[in-house]
């Protein structure tokens, strides 16, 4: 008879050690897209270019079975084309333009079986560089906007992260996420608001504008954004997004994930697991 063998110790040590490399690289990331949002201009539309790349990247990363190297080549023509002319041109029209008929011509040459996954990531990938390049623009009001958008989705990240890990609680979406909770969703809508209005406060004067409501609004589509994400991921079996993907700096947990340096995907981005 053989004694059982000892089980081995958990190792805590690495999962913190982990968690600090996540945040001093969320911090690094943060500080680096806060200084080219001051700067604006050229500089910031190549972050929001960046950003547009990084996410169809990973778009495709996860739904590679359900597209053909045909269907990939094109959107990545396409995306390129619209981020280019993004970067030389100030007609946002047609640049929306070329966005969407790009799309319809990968639905179109892949269908359902293997079109309408690419040309989903392709304008998911899009429409958030467009967006913000033609918000930010070159004015101290764009600089406003861009930093209020990035303190309502980064607050709702985080502690949506921490309060849903604390607190746990029902399940916000078990169909979607096994991880997110409502305690984690409201800690993280609150906590958006409370970002939303102090940034505000700061930076300019609300001029009668319902900032409060507005912050709502961005924070519940962030994290509406990111179940949707998190479906995506599940539908192809895929845990994490990847290591590139700005949304991806933090691993999930109860609330969601803990940060994203551009939450902005949806402007996306809150919770996803």
């Amino acid at each position: 008879m053989t004694a059982a063998e000892p089980t081995p110790p958990v190792k805590t040590g690495s999962r913190f050690s982990n968690l600090y490399k996540r945040t001093f690289s969320a911090i690094i990331l943060i500080a680096i897209a806060l200084a080219l949002t001051w700067i604006g201009g050229l500089p910031f539309t190549l972050m929001a270019c960046a950003i547009g790349l990084g996410v169809f990247y990973e778009w495709h990363s996860i739904t590679a079975p359900r597209s053909t190297a045909l269907t990939r080549s094109v959107a990545w023509i396409c995306l390129i084309v619209v981020l280019g002319m993004l970067l030389f041109s100030h007609n946002g029209l047609l640049i929306i333009a070329v966005l969407l008929a790009g799309a319809a011509i990968v639905a179109v040459l892949g269908g359902r079986a293997s079109g309408y996954w690419p040309a989903t990531g392709l304008l998911y990938a899009g429409f958030p560089a467009i967006a913000l390049t033609f918000v930010r623009g070159d004015t101290g009001d764009g600089f406003a906007a861009v930093l209020f958008l990035f303190a309502v989705v980064w607050s709702t990240d985080i502690f949506a992260y921490f309060n849903g890990r604390a607190l746990g609680g029902p399940k916000l979406a078990p169909r979607f996420s096994p991880n997110k909770t409502w305690a984690g969703a409201i800690g993280g809508a609150a906590a958006g608001i409370a970002a939303g209005v102090a940034c505000a406060a700061f930076i300019t004067p609300a001029g009668g504008v319902p900032i409060p409501l507005i912050a709502f609004v961005l924070s519940v589509t962030a994290q509406i954004g990111d179940l949707g994400e998190s479906w995506v991921k599940r539908r192809f079996g895929v845990k994490d997004s990847g290591a590139y993907d700005p949304r991806s700096r933090w691993r999930d947990g109860p609330g969601g994930r803990t940060c994203s340096s551009s939450g902005i995907a949806v402007p996306h981005r809150s919770n996803s697991g």
